[in-house]
């Protein structure tokens, strides 16, 4: 098996903006392993709040090349288990790993991953679309730009109720609320009873990950359902969101890539906890790869790729919310940008 990193900075469309930092350009680490005529894809973009670059993704790549060349015909499974050995410490460079073998898995199974792994796609639920946090004017060009059925608006300021009020005038669109850890439980309680006025579906992470007897009082208290994100970081998490979260939002970047994700899931479901995956502004590689669990979800936030000035891939595409698939097998990505 033969191991090719890029890295690239995809140009975002608009500046990207959230409680605790903006951005206009995406680092992003793109794997390609190749083995018997076959490529596999994999990406993890790097980020500041959990202090990863692409120079320390790629560096950590390079010191398993080794490793991952003498890979023979582990399940995707087995391999991540023996990867984690190595990665254990640099979970993003384990999720571009991760996911370009099981791209590779798949393609060479002559199936695409959802159905390699049983999964039927009848029913997947349609993606959002992110309204970064701007003037109050700049978010309603933002969305009058790409008209949406679902909308997830970044909050976290002082004039949040006021910028969903104006919003709403504009659309009819489902929105949900991502507050990214930028609010006290007594502004969540409060807001909570305006924004489902407002027609909010949910609230994400409204508060600090680790203020767990807060988040503990929302789930009792709060009139909207509360989903966890930065709270929900890697598999142990999701026991712990349990009776504090109605829901998890995993992001394969941070839990280690499908093959965590899967579990990450099926557990909380098992804990009759909601189902959410969630991106981190990845091109249309790792945008295809969330594509594949959408059969497990009950939401999903895969604009990635819509959010790019010029995207790097081909793979699935999105239209008014709706995903399809590409014809391609695996997570049916093909690089136009090498």
């Amino acid at each position: 098996m033969k191991v090719i990193l890029r890295t690239f900075n995809l140009k975002l469309k608009h500046p990207f903006t959230i409680s605790r930092e903006s951005h206009t350009i995406q680092p992003s680490l793109i794997v390609e392993l190749q083995s018997e005529g076959y490529s596999g894809f994999g990406e993890a973009t790097s980020n500041p709040y959990y202090k990863i670059t692409v120079d320390s993704m790629k560096q950590n790549l390079e010191k398993i090349i080794p490793f991952i060349e003498s890979v023979t015909n582990e399940t995707p499974e087995e391999f991540w288990q023996k990867a984690y050995q190595y990665l254990k410490n640099d979970m993003f460079a384990l999720c571009a790993l991760d996911m370009a073998y099981n791209d590779l898995y798949a393609r060479k199974k002559g199936e695409k991953l959802y159905q390699l792994w049983g999964y039927s796609t009848d029913n997947n639920p349609m993606t959002d679309y992110t309204i970064g946090i701007d003037t109050i004017e700049k978010m309603v060009s933002k969305m009058k730009e790409l008209p949406w059925p679902i909308y997830k608006i970044k909050l976290g300021t002082k004039e949040d109720i006021a910028i969903v009020t104006e919003l709403r005038k504009h659309t009819n669109a489902i929105f949900r609320i991502d507050a990214n850890c930028g609010w006290t439980v007594a502004e969540a309680l409060n807001n909570a009873i305006e924004l489902k006025k407002l027609g909010v579906e949910f609230l994400e992470q409204p508060l600090k990950a680790d203020n767990w007897e807060g988040h503990r009082e929302l789930f009792k208290n709060s009139v909207l359902p509360i989903i966890a994100d930065e709270s929900c970081i890697i598999e142990e998490d999701v026991a712990k969101c349990h009776n504090h979260f109605h829901g998890v939002n995993v992001k394969l970047v941070k839990c280690g890539g499908l093959t965590p994700a899967r579990r990450m899931i099926s557990q909380a479901k098992k804990l009759g906890m909601k189902t959410m995956v969630g991106c981190m502004t990845e091109s249309t590689v790792g945008i295809s790869a969330i594509a594949h669990l959408l059969p497990q979800l009950d939401f999903v936030d895969m604009d990635g790729g819509l959010l790019l000035a010029e995207d790097i891939a081909t793979g699935i595409t999105i239209s008014d919310g709706i995903i399809k698939y590409s014809e391609l097998n695996g997570t049916g990505v093909t690089l136009i940008s090498k």
